[in-house]
C-alpha cells in the first residue's frame, strides 16, 4: 500500500535538501508547528505516527476534534535536524489544510443544528485527488459525516442515471438507495423505492411544502439537499434531514507557522 506521506515528502525533496547541505546541518533539533488563529485539529495523529516511523520523537500533538487558539502547538517533535527541515514545510501545509477543513465543518454543523438539532451535515466525493483519506477524516473531526466515501460504498441514482436508463423498475439492495429525481413528478413516482431522496435545486419554501407530502407516502424516507451555499444552511436545515456540501474541502488554509531549534 502506498504511504501518502512518503509521496508528499518525496515530491518536495526527491534527492536532498540543498539548503541543509550547504549549511552542513548536523545533530538534533526540535520543531513546533504553531497556529496563529483559532481552529479545530485534524490528522495530526497520522502525521505523528509517520514521524515516529521515521525516527523522530513526538512529544505532543492535538487529537482530532480538539480546539486550539493562537499560540498553541499542533504538533511538537524532535530528532535529526536535517529530517526536521525536510518535513517542515509539507507538514505545516498539510496540517493547515486539514485543520481548516475540520474548522469549517464544525462551523457549518453548528449553524445547521441551531435550526435542526438532528441535521446531518455530510460532505461529498469532491475531495482533492490523493487526499481523500485525510480530508474525510478531517470532516469527521469537525463533527460532520460523509455522504459517499466512493462509488463502491453506496448507491446514488443521479439525474444522469435516470436519463441513461429511462425508467426505474423494482429495486432491491442491502444498501440504502438514494435517488435524485429530475422533476416533482419523479419524486412522487420513486418515493416508495427511495431510502434517501436528494432534492437539489429546490428552494426552502418548495422543500417545506414538498417534504411532508413525500414523508407521508414513505415515513422512513430521509430528505437531503445539496448544491447550496454554506451561508444558506440555516434556511434549509428545518426542512431536510441531510445537507450535502463540498465547501469544507475548499476552506482557506489556517495560518500556521513553524519553529525549529538546534538541541
Amino acid at each position: 500500500m502506498i504511504d501518502l506521506f512518503d509521496l508528499y515528502f518525496y515530491e518536495d525533496c526527491p534527492y536532498q535538501d540543498e539548503s541543509a547541505e550547504l549549511l552542513r546541518l548536523e545533530g538534533r533539533g526540535k520543531m513546533k508547528i504553531i497556529s496563529r488563529e483559532n481552529g479545530t485539529s485534524a490528522c495530526a495523529g497520522e502525521l505523528a505516527e509517520y514521524y515516529e516511523r521515521k525516527g523522530l520523537k513526538v512529544h505532543n500533538y492535538l487529537k482530532d476534534g480538539e480546539t486550539f487558539k493562537p499560540g498553541d502547538a499542533i504538533i511538537e517533535a524532535e530528532g535529526d535536524i536535517k529530517l526536521l527541515f525536510r518535513f517542515w514545510r509539507v507538514s505545516q501545509t498539510f496540517l493547515s489544510l486539514m485543520c481548516a477543513i475540520a474548522t469549517k465543518t464544525a462551523s457549518i454543523v453548528s449553524a445547521g443544528r441551531k435550526k435542526n438539532p438532528d441535521l446531518i451535515i455530510a460532505t461529498s466525493r469532491k475531495t482533492h485527488p490523493g487526499s481523500r483519506v485525510f480530508e474525510l477524516k478531517a470532516v469527521r473531526a469537525g463533527g460532520g459525516d460523509i455522504h459517499r466515501n466512493s462509488l463502491s460504498d453506496s448507491i446514488q441514482l443521479s439525474q444522469n442515471h435516470l436519463e441513461a436508463v429511462g425508467e426505474l423498475g423494482k429495486l432491491r439492495s442491502l444498501k440504502k438507495i438514494e435517488i435524485e429525481p429530475r422533476t416533482m413528478e419523479e419524486a412522487f413516482k420513486y418515493v416508495d423505492i427511495s431510502d434517501i431522496m436528494l432534492l437539489d435545486h429546490l428552494s426552502p419554501e418548495e422543500l417545506r411544502e414538498l417534504g411532508p407530502k413525500l414523508k407521508k407516502l414513505n415515513p422512513k424516507l430521509e430528505l437531503a439537499v445539496g448544491g447550496i451555499e454554506a451561508s444558506r444552511i440555516p434556511e434549509y436545515a428545518p426542512h431536510v434531514d441531510i445537507i450535502v456540501i463540498s465547501a469544507p474541502y475548499y476552506a482557506n488554509p489556517l495560518d500556521f507557522t513553524t519553529k525549529i531549534e538546534r538541541l
